[in-house]
């Protein structure tokens, strides 16, 4: 069962504490003050979270293991406080491009994870006013088709069936768990509200909890692998996805989902704005020379595969409900490969 001492601004359980998203959003929510607790699936796990924080705000962040977010009642415990929470983030969810068993490694864990802590939350926690879940783009974008303009209103087409197809697994999971969640809340209506964040591809600075580069979130393995000379031979291609966000927009996008009263009821798309291989290249070449002279390909050879047509993301509601002002592609980039510089101790 969870504790801690009082908190001026609350009290947040916040789920997949090991993660990307959730390392920034724990920032974030220090930062202003709030007591929080991870949930973490080992104890190990749990006490790197609680190291890797300042110690100034030490004692204002905690851990309780789930082992396994895809089994009944996993987060029954999990919800019960002294004092009670007010707030869920709920971040853990599997994302990688292949699976052995689609539905065991991916799917279980993403839909009835989502139901799991929904379900928790309304027998066990009646104090939490909002729960804000981690979707993802996976869940707006067509696979092909593509509209001029994609905002909130538009879910991904695809279908249960084609979610066995390991290339479509994690895009369904995202689409279902989601689906999932505006269900229940629509169904069983419980005292929470529900907000869902569905960020695009996530790039930004690693985790101070990071145990490997190994481990590293999907979306900065194309960052990683140029620091690590993985495209020294040749850029390769971007497809099939354009648009990025910064990790720290992600997470302010979360804890201002999870404060601002206006966020009630909605999805939230995330996005920064557009990048290539060749775009982050470049930028690479520009501001870590010396790294690029080692990583990099001529700069003549790199040719930008940014196709001149594509659609373009509405982020309106992100600006004006939560008052989003994202940050742009170069800090973004350089302020990933540096955090990997400094993790791996190699020289630029």
């Amino acid at each position: 069962m969870a504790s801690s001492a009082e908190s001026n601004k609350g009290k947040v359980l916040l789920t997949g504490g090991t993660g990307f998203i959730a390392s920034h959003v724990l920032d974030i929510l220090l930062e202003e003050g709030f007591d929080v607790v991870v949930t973490v699936r080992s104890q190990e796990k749990g006490q790197r979270v609680v190291k890797s924080v300042d110690e100034t705000v030490g004692k204002k962040v905690s851990f309780v293991v789930v082992e396994d977010i895809a089994q009944d009642g996993a987060f029954d415990e999990a919800v019960k406080s002294d004092p009670p929470f007010e707030y869920v983030i709920h971040t853990a969810s599997p994302y990688q491009t292949k699976w052995e068993d689609p539905v065991k490694d991916c799917l279980d864990p993403a839909i009835k994870g989502t139901t799991g802590i929904l379900k928790s939350i309304h027998a066990y926690a009646p104090t939490v006013k909002r729960v804000v879940i981690t979707s993802s783009s996976a869940a707006i974008l067509k696979r092909e088709n593509h509209p001029k303009s994609y905002n909130e209103s538009s879910w991904s087409e695809v279908t249960e069936e084609q979610a066995l197809d390991g290339r479509n697994t994690y895009r369904a999971s995202k689409k279902f768990a989601e689906l999932a969640a505006w269900d229940f809340k629509a169904k069983e209506s419980p005292l929470f509200d529900l907000a869902t964040i569905n960020n695009t591809y996530t790039f930004g600075p690693i985790p101070r909890s990071l145990a490997s580069l190994n481990t590293l979130n999907t979306s900065n393995h194309r960052i990683r692998d140029l620091v690590q000379g993985g495209m020294r031979e040749a850029v390769p291609a971007t497809s099939p996805l354009f648009t990025f966000v910064d990790v720290r927009d992600v997470a302010l996008a979360h804890v201002r989902a999870m404060a601002v009263p206006e966020a009630t009821g909605k999805r939230f798309y995330i996005v920064g704005g557009f990048f290539s291989n060749a775009r982050i290249a470049e930028i690479v070449r520009s501001n870590f020379p010396d790294l690029a002279a080692k990583v990099l390909p001529p700069k003549e050879q790199v040719k930008d595969d940014f196709p001149e047509d594509h659609w373009t993301p509405d982020t309106t509601r992100s600006k004006t409900v939560l008052g989003l002002k994202y940050t742009s592609l170069e800090k973004t980039v350089v302020d990933t490969v540096a955090s990997i510089i400094k993790f791996e101790g190699v020289s630029a």
